[in-house]
């Protein structure tokens, strides 16, 4: 795969002395760290490199626009592409602080998920929030969130997200409003209410975490029943053995994206980045070293089918899934997750 992303990019930068370019560019990208970016190493960066493009400086950072908005303030970037996740994507293009890229680097978008590609990036991958459970802790496991509020059917602690966005949906979910009405309740004041009304029915039996590492940990271990999780944690904990499951039915989705740091000296090579890690070979190479989705729909239909079982955007994962509604966390975030930390201190 690697000699095959290597050939593809090589056709990519063809007219560029692979040597010279190598010696003398280097391209600085910075992502969320773990074991995505050691996937991003293989699919993407090692990749890159040998092909001649770029020498690709490596970090990693928290998600934080401030450290990029002060890097585009004083007019000193040191950073050229950033991951960032939908919100920020949306505030950082609002802002400024990340140069408009032509979409036509990237070829056909119909090849693309819908909504994958805008004004200021490209999503890089797609991960899911997902109902996850032990099933050697449960004879019946839960199908639903519906089931995750079932206190009488499914006794004992239960794994919730600290915060409001992707709580908020699924306590509606849960008292039965549908993916398509979803962030029209939720952007009503009553939708609000129904939905802490909705969470103070089980919050004595809510173990609330803050790392993803939490859940799998706490699922093994019988600390809870199931909870809400990471679908990449629970593949990781899955092919180390754990015999946990996931439940597809009622996952949030959300994309990670790539964008490019306004200012930097290195615009053109950072699209030549972006068009090659938006390429089915790279992007395929990525999802078999962690499950997270390609936005390729051409990747996704070449990747083996037990791998494609594991992915959020695999047709039958994503057919009872609902996109989470970023403009929403954008306009409302602030305010909600406010009500939410003196909802949860009480």
């Amino acid at each position: 795969m690697r000699i095959i992303a290597a050939s593809l990019s090589f056709a990519l930068l063809s007219g560029f002395s692979l040597c010279a370019v190598a010696n003398e560019a280097s391209l600085t990208i910075i992502s969320f760290g773990g074991a995505t970016k050691a996937a991003q190493q293989s699919a993407y960066f090692q990749p890159f490199e040998k092909s001649g493009a770029a020498r690709v400086v490596a970090g990693e950072y928290n998600g934080e626009l401030s450290k990029i908005k002060a890097m585009v303030d004083v007019g000193h970037v040191s950073w050229d592409v950033v991951e960032v996740e939908s919100p920020e994507l949306i505030r950082g293009c609002e802002a400024g602080l990340f140069e408009h890229m032509d979409p036509g680097i990237l070829g056909e978008q119909s090849g693309y998920l819908s909504g994958t590609v805008s004004e200021c990036g490209v999503a890089s991958y797609v991960w899911s929030m997902v109902l996850a459970y032990n099933p050697q802790k449960l004879s019946v496991g839960p199908a639903s969130w519906a089931d995750f509020w079932d206190t009488t059917r499914f006794p004992g602690k239960r794994g919730l997200r600290k915060g409001a966005k992707y709580t908020l949906e699924v306590a509606l979910l849960a008292d039965g409003v549908s993916r398509a009405d979803l962030y029209q309740v939720l952007s009503t004041p009553e939708g609000v209410n129904r939905a802490f009304h909705k969470l103070d029915q089980i919050k004595q039996s809510i173990q609330w975490w803050e790392a993803g590492a939490q859940p799998p940990q706490w699922l093994v271990a019988g600390d809870v029943v199931m909870s809400a999780a990471y679908n990449g944690r629970i593949a990781a904990a899955q092919k180390e053995g754990s015999p946990l499951r996931i439940v597809w039915p009622g996952s949030l989705y959300d994309p990670d994206h790539w964008a490019i740091v306004r200012g930097t000296a290195n615009k053109d090579l950072a699209e030549q980045f972006i068009r090659f890690a938006s390429q089915v070979g790279p992007q395929k190479t990525f999802s078999t070293q962690i499950p997270y989705g390609p936005v390729r729909t051409e990747a996704l239909a070449q990747l083996p089918e037990g791998v494609q079982q594991q992915l959020p955007t695999a047709p039958g994962n994503m057919a009872e899934a609902q996109l989470v509604n970023a403009e929403f966390w954008v306009d409302h975030g602030e305010e909600l997750e406010e009500r939410f930390n003196a909802w949860a201190a009480r």
